[in-house]
């Protein structure tokens, strides 16, 4: 799994901080920080902070192992 955050678009909310805190990290009051590649362990906290977005900032794409 891949995730990509548009930092372009992201405003700081941390909607989706709580919702997976071992791949998405606020620094600072509006900075957030993430893993691009978490474990697949990690995918349904990632699904469900990517819903909880409310600009859709964060990109979940599934990466297929050889």
């Amino acid at each position: 799994m891949r995730i990509v955050v548009d930092l372009n678009r992201c405003l700081g909310y941390a909607h989706c901080v709580p919702l997976a805190p071992e791949v998405l990290k606020l620094s600072g009051e509006e900075t957030l920080t993430y893993d691009p590649n978490p474990d697949d362990s990690q995918r349904l906290r990632v699904l469900r902070a990517a819903a909880a977005c409310p600009v859709q900032a964060i990109i979940v794409e599934q990466v297929d192992s050889d």
